[in-house]
């Protein structure tokens, strides 16, 4: 089974538990109140159905799935076209590999330059961060004809192609401070300035897995509550 799909069940299904949750709670809330200002509740009980079927909570459930879906789905579909990991393709696949997807990192690499290998891992890092770009490598020695025709004379180099197309490259570090201990977030940050990722990204990254522990936190907080509450 699709992982990010079993994420998205599992978030969806989280969600209706967080609102369960904030329900029960408000009703908590609601009856402590009235008995710290001594009166005598007109009713004792929230009407729990009640405050579930609320149409604005019933909107912003549905908001939050079809998001949830729709993001799935654009991810689905760059995977098809190979991105969300960093892989290495031969001169024969390299040309379909950067005419099928809108924005490509290649790597020509050496298998015995240090330096290739530095920028391999955070290349391998970066990719499944950022799904909507594809992260390839190719092998300088054994590509000659894109090694020639991209006029690749220093390695590592780091082609950006945007539609198919060559717009700029990272010659050996000298983008990165030219020293070997540059960090990812350099690179990632380098990479976003020349329009290869996106700005957001890891922001939205940050406010998803911000998201995920607020449902877990919500829904270990309901299963603490009443048993007889369901």
């Amino acid at each position: 089974m699709d992982p990010d799909a079993v994420k998205s069940t599992l978030s969806n299904l989280a969600f209706g538990n967080v609102m369960a949750a904030a329900a029960r709670n408000y009703q908590k809330e609601v009856l402590a109140n009235e008995k710290a200002q001594g009166s005598k509740p007109v009713n004792e009980e929230v009407d729990l159905d009640e405050l579930m079927d609320d149409p604005e909570l019933e909107r912003l459930h549905g908001d939050r799935i079809a998001a949830l879906k729709r993001e799935v789905e654009k991810r689905e579909a760059f995977k098809r076209q190979g991105h969300g990991e960093y892989r290495e393709v031969s001169e024969g696949d390299f040309l379909g590999e950067v005419t099928r997807s809108e924005k490509v990192i290649c790597h020509f690499y050496h298998k015995e330059f240090y330096r290739c290998k530095i920028m391999d891992k955070h290349l391998k890092t970066l990719a499944p961060r950022h799904v909507d770009t594809k992260f390839i490598k190719v092998d300088a020695e054994n590509a000659p004809f894109f090694v020639t025709k991209l006029a690749i004379k220093t390695l590592p180099c780091v082609v950006l192609f945007s539609k198919g197309i060559a717009m700029d490259r990272l010659v050996g570090f000298q983008d990165l401070g030219t020293k070997d201990d540059f960090t990812t977030n350099k690179l990632e940050n380098v990479l976003v300035k020349k329009g290869m990722l996106s700005k957001k990204k890891k922001e939205e990254d940050d406010e998803d897995a911000e998201y995920q522990e607020s449902i877990r936190r919500s829904v270990r907080s309901s299963e603490n509550l009443d048993s007889d509450s369901d």
